[in-house]
């Protein structure tokens, strides 16, 4: 099949008994995703081959696709698929639900079929199996016309790998350097060696091929990461001491909030990160949004408009202070008596402004080095706004993408399970992206070629560094 298989969809499999319907859908998706006629006849019958219940099975089928597809999941109808009114029918269930639907068409040989068949228990009659034959090369006409968003056929030669993962499958993606993917920690589960887990986890980074990992800066931890209590550390601190590992990582922050520091304080601290990691420092920026957090620590929280404004005297400010010299500096939005700040920071550190609203993307496309989006469904809209208020200036974009990864597809399925609270599956796995981690890079790779120049990447369920190994095939450099 081709990688633009939507996923998930309801698969629809059409094919002679032989074909390979039932091996080609255990080697792609899960068995809970696979709904199979023979195996509702071993539930409601005596056995997969009980024909006298085959009333009572598709009764079964119809239920279970219906219900599945109503809650969006992924789902591989396997029986013969060569009932036109049947097609029709999960055709319509999956239109209702806004579901892609897809036809996957065997076209195995006759002979192989015969042969496939002589092997089982209870052999399909040969005239049965004739007729099933016929009919299946009837049947490459009609779904043609039958509104499928995709019909795909599937033969004997081996197929290329798919976007629907293989379980088991070892794949590593070719090597790439045309966008780099940074590790983003936002949850500390550290125990009793704070820095032992951080240092395991940056080492495991730099090993992996991440270029660069980036803390988040809060001062309480947020709920759509972990609860209150559990512990968030000050980034520039952590940063610092992570500086002194042997390793390439670019450090930095994703996002620190203007409400926190004076911008003056923002760009003395970037600049010694950046003296200490010998030019590896960059900084994100943030208004703030988390008013608890401000409060709790007897910080101001002003309006969103002065927020904004903060952030842009604080660019403002720390070029000023970065830039060569002790001269007064008198500008647009900040005027300071000198720029006496040593030590400067080694090269310019990478501004990277982050924030959804129409303000936040224009203060980054005309003052920042950066632009960060979330790879949400409103991907494309921001960033045609974002690239409208940048013009010709050069300003690079990146994304933050919270995604889960698994192993294989069970794997994945599992994670959304444990992480999705009540949150609907199919709902989560959607916003989240839920993928293995050659699927995961496949997407990355379509970021690049948008334009994106750096992933920073965050786990949900990010626990210790074999967590941070797993991700490998993900970065593109191991």
């Amino acid at each position: 099949m081709t990688e633009g298989v939507p996923d998930p969809a309801l698969v629809v499999l059409i094919g002679a008994s032989g074909s390979g319907k039932s091996t080609w859908a255990a080697a792609r998706y899960r068995t809970q995703e696979i709904v199979s006629s023979d195996d509702l006849r071993g539930i409601v019958g005596s056995g997969r081959h009980d024909l006298d219940a085959s009333a009572d099975a598709f009764r079964l089928v119809e239920q279970i696709v219906a219900a599945r597809v109503a809650r969006g999941l992924a789902t591989v109808v396997d029986t013969l698929g060569l009932e036109p009114e049947r097609r029709r029918s999960w055709l319509a269930v999956a239109r209702a639900a806004g579901l892609p639907a897809v036809a996957v068409v065997f076209d195995t040989p006759t002979e192989l079929c015969k042969s496939r068949n002589a092997e089982r228990d209870r052999p399909v009659p040969a005239g049965v199996l004739t007729g099933q034959l016929k009919r299946t090369r009837e049947v490459v006409g009609e779904v043609a016309g039958e509104g499928w968003d995709l019909v795909s056929t599937v033969s004997t030669t081996p197929a290329v790998p798919t976007a629907l993962d293989q379980p088991g499958r070892v794949e590593q993606p070719h090597p790439t350097t045309v966008g780099d993917v940074v590790l983003q920690v936002s949850r500390f589960p550290w125990g009793e060696d704070p820095t032992g887990w951080l240092k395991d986890i940056a080492l495991a980074a730099d090993a992996a091929g991440f270029a660069g990992l980036a803390l988040m800066d809060h001062l309480i931890q947020i709920p759509q990461v972990d609860r209150a209590w559990e512990p968030i550390p000050e980034p520039f601190t952590t940063l610092g001491m992570l500086a002194g590992l042997d390793t390439d990582l670019r450090l930095g922050t994703l996002c620190t909030p203007v409400t926190f520091r004076a911008a003056g304080i923002i760009a003395k601290t970037v600049a010694t990160l950046d003296v200490l990691t010998n030019g590896r420092a960059f900084v994100g920026l943030g208004a703030g949004w988390f008013e608890r957090e401000h409060q709790a620590f007897g910080l101001p929280f002003p309006a969103p408009k002065q927020r904004l404004a903060d952030v842009e005297q604080a660019i403002e400010t720390m070029r000023a202070l970065w830039a060569s010299g002790t001269k007064a500096y008198a500008g647009s939005r900040v005027n300071l008596p000198e720029t006496t700040s040593y030590p400067r920071p080694v090269g310019q550190p990478q501004i990277i402004v982050g924030g959804n609203g129409e303000r936040s993307l224009k203060i980054a496309a005309q003052l920042a080095d950066a632009c960060n989006l979330p790879t949400s469904a409103a991907f494309e809209q921001k960033l045609e706004i974002f690239e409208r208020h940048r013009g010709d200036r050069e300003v690079a974009v990146t994304v933050l993408d919270l995604p889960v990864v698994g192993h294989d597809r069970d794997d994945t399925w599992e994670r959304v399970e444990r992480l999705r609270g009540r949150t609907a599956a199919a709902s989560y796995a959607r916003q989240h992206h839920a993928a293995t981690a050659v699927e995961t890079r496949e997407r990355y790779e379509r970021l690049f070629d948008r334009g994106v120049s750096t992933v920073f990447v965050g786990l949900a369920d990010l626990n210790d560094a074999e967590d941070v190994y797993a991700l490998a095939p993900v970065t593109g450099r191991r």
